[in-house]
């Protein structure tokens, strides 16, 4: 998959997977949910429900910001399977109103409620991905 089909496959899904490392060199994955602008990929800590407010993810990211994200697709019709990697560098930030505005668009329940963040803002160095077929599935509500 060429690095512009990538952008858009990645783009176009609802939930990617976030990976950082921590303080000891582990691998740390969470699912986000995010918005693209060009080479920026926007994510926030909402309002759902966590144990904590002082995330790992965070911690990690501000001690090491490269960072991975991972959308992917995944059908019976084995024809239809891709994946598509987003690699660059993170930074958490208080406040994002741009990054708010993507999400929003995105996602019904951040216009109903904004995320307040803080947000996480990566600058993608390198897209990638492959796909089953030469140019991916549509997502699945689209």
């Amino acid at each position: 998959m060429r690095p512009e089909q990538a952008r858009r496959a990645f783009e176009g899904e609802r939930v990617a997977r976030l990976a950082t490392v921590t303080p000891d060199g582990a691998p740390h994955l969470v699912p986000v949910s995010f918005a693209v602008r060009g080479d920026t990929v926007a994510i926030a800590v909402d309002h759902k429900p966590k144990e904590t407010t002082a995330l790992a993810r965070l911690r990690n990211i501000r001690a090491e910001p490269r960072v991975c994200l991972l959308a992917d697709r995944y059908d019976e019709d084995w024809t239809r399977l891709w994946w598509a990697r987003a690699d660059g560098l993170a930074r958490v930030r208080a406040e994002a109103p741009a990054a708010a505005g993507w999400l929003a668009e995105k996602y019904a329940p951040y216009r109903e409620h904004p995320p307040e963040g803080p947000y996480i803002v990566v600058e993608v160095r390198r897209w990638s991905g492959w796909s089953a077929a030469s140019v991916p599935a549509p997502p699945l509500d689209g």
